[in-house]
């Protein structure tokens, strides 16, 4: 579960990203010079980023730190193998 503090702070992330991205299609719109446009892409990019950063950590903290305390054994493997897609979704980038 997110808790209070971590939802507010990965809102905060997403609404900021919202503004990026609405600036995105400003600068389309607008024809803005390509190279520019990337460099805001790239920079929206690195801002998910750290939103996926702050959930997975909070992820490992909570349910699977949960899960290996006090979790049946298929519990723990289930926990193990979720993580270990994400990390290879992530390395697949």
């Amino acid at each position: 579960m997110i808790n209070e503090e971590t939802k507010a702070k990965v809102l905060g992330r997403l609404r900021r990203i919202e503004g990026q991205v609405q600036g995105l299609q400003r600068m389309v719109d607008n024809e803005a010079y390509c190279v520019d446009i990337l460099m805001q892409i790239a920079a929206a990019q690195g801002a998910l980023e750290q939103v996926e950063k702050l959930l997975l950590g909070r992820h490992i903290e909570s349910c699977v730190a949960d899960a290996v305390r006090s979790g049946s054994k298929s519990e723990r493997q289930q926990k193990i193998d979720e993580l270990l897609d994400v990390f290879a979704r992530f390395r697949g980038k």
